[in-house]
């Protein structure tokens, strides 16, 4: 008898799913700015991603090449960003995300070294000063997200085991993290009578619904498929740009 699998969610409809959210922001911001529906669901995305670059790093067979597809995608997709966020092509003020996932790949893998070479109360100092370096950096580089993008990282591989205290803890560093650090525009509620100031990047809060779901399998996987997650960000930024430049003329 063939034993029943348990439902759960696939790493291939994790990134279908933040595929799409992250489309309907980068729309709202390019050409419907009235639609402010998009953009709140588009704050569900990073995590996400944030979340499958850990599993990616875990998973991977050739880390080397990981990081290489990661740093070549980063340069690959800055000129669609630029053109898209600013309507130049070369813009130093803010770098696309791929380059915030690149330094949060390397830093993770240093704090695997460190791990691995020290003792649990030395290792755990210098981790933690390799995180704060890796919030800096991620300020000084203006990377998107900044460090908070970092942070985001981090919380999926620090909580990354697949239990109710992990899960606690992705839920506390993720609120830290898009309330307290992030914050921003918010919207005014009233519910029931009491008054309600709901930040809009809480919202990235929902990711953990999806990732909670994921049981660890990988569901459908080609190699098509791979370059079409690679080449979707650089892409989508392009074709919306010049859609947008069609539109304003």
């Amino acid at each position: 008898m063939r034993k029943q699998q348990d439902f759960g969610i696939t790493a291939a409809v994790l990134h279908i799913l933040a595929m799409g959210l992250m489309l309907c922001d980068h729309m709202w911001a390019a050409l419907y700015p009235s639609l402010e529906w998009l953009t709140c669901v588009g704050r569900i995305a990073f995590p996400i991603f944030a979340f499958l670059l850990v599993e990616g790093y875990f998973h991977t067979h050739d880390l080397r090449r990981y990081i290489r597809r990661l740093l070549i995608g980063a340069v690959i997709s800055e000129v669609p960003f630029n053109l898209l966020y600013s309507g130049s092509v070369i813009y130093p003020f803010h770098q696309n995300v791929l380059w915030t996932f690149f330094i949060a790949l390397l830093l993770i893998h240093l704090i695997e070294n460190i791990r691995k070479r020290f003792k649990p109360v030395p290792a755990g100092v210098l981790s933690f000063g390799a995180g704060l370096l890796g919030f800096i950096v991620g300020y000084a580089a203006m990377v998107d997200y900044y460090g908070a993008g970092i942070l985001t990282v981090l919380t999926f591989y620090c909580f990354r085991k697949r239990n109710l205290v992990n899960f606690l803890g992705q839920l506390i560093c993720m609120y830290v993290v898009n309330v307290s650090i992030l914050g921003g525009y918010y919207y005014e509620l009233n519910i029931a009578g009491f008054h309600i100031e709901l930040v809009q990047q809480s919202l990235a809060l929902l990711s953990l619904i999806p990732i909670w779901l994921y049981k660890g399998r990988q569901g459908w996987h080609s190699k098509a498929f791979q370059i079409f997650c690679y080449a979707f960000y650089p892409v989508h930024m392009l074709a919306l740009f010049m859609i947008q430049t069609l539109i304003l003329r």
